[in-house]
């Protein structure tokens, strides 16, 4: 294990189509100081893979795991602009995650959202530009399911919003308690 401070960023921006094409090419890296370990793979903790053409994330920690010295360590992830239908449940392996770009895919379903909700220190989140945004209280269910959120689609989350996503998840589950008992 390495004991280097986790500061350096990769960029790994091209036509990638699945995981396996990002193995295959070589990482771009903005800091000319950035750090490998002995087996090459940088010491870092971040990841853009904006701009591709990923449809998902199969072979995702694959990848990682080639180019990342501790990738279970990743604080910020972008993958931003690809062609992602869903939130891959791989990425709540990443538990030190902070900031998820997610902005720009084809995410249909608002309940994938749900699936972030185990990552206790995810504080931004964009998820804006994907079909669920125009999802009637879009910005409150995603709030009010990942209550850590600082940031919300590059834009602070307020007391307020937080306060009144808290009412909505309350009612909700009262809501949904109701609906069982009634139908026993």
């Amino acid at each position: 294990v390495s004991s280097a401070p986790l500061a350096s960023t990769l960029y790994h921006s091209n036509d990638f189509i699945c995981g396996s094409d990002a193995l295959a090419a070589k990482p771009q890296n903005r800091h000319r100081s950035a750090k490998t370990n002995s087996e090459g793979k940088y010491v870092c903790c971040s990841m853009i893979l904006n701009n591709n053409k990923l449809p998902n994330l199969v072979g995702f920690l694959d990848v990682l795991n080639h180019f990342v010295d501790q990738p279970l360590k990743l604080m910020w992830l972008d993958m931003s602009f690809n062609k992602l239908k869903s939130i891959d449940p791989v990425l709540c392996k990443l538990h030190e995650l902070r900031v998820l770009y997610l902005h720009g895919n084809r995410i249909t379903k608002i309940a994938e959202v749900d699936k972030l909700k185990e990552l206790q220190h995810l504080r931004t989140i964009t998820l804006h530009g994907n079909e669920i945004e125009n999802q009637k209280g879009y910005r409150r269910y995603v709030i009010s399911n990942l209550t850590q959120l600082k940031m919300m689609d590059f834009s602070a989350v307020t007391r307020d919003e937080r306060v009144m996503a808290g009412i909505w998840r309350h009612s909700k589950i009262q809501s949904k308690g109701t609906k069982e008992s009634s139908h026993d």
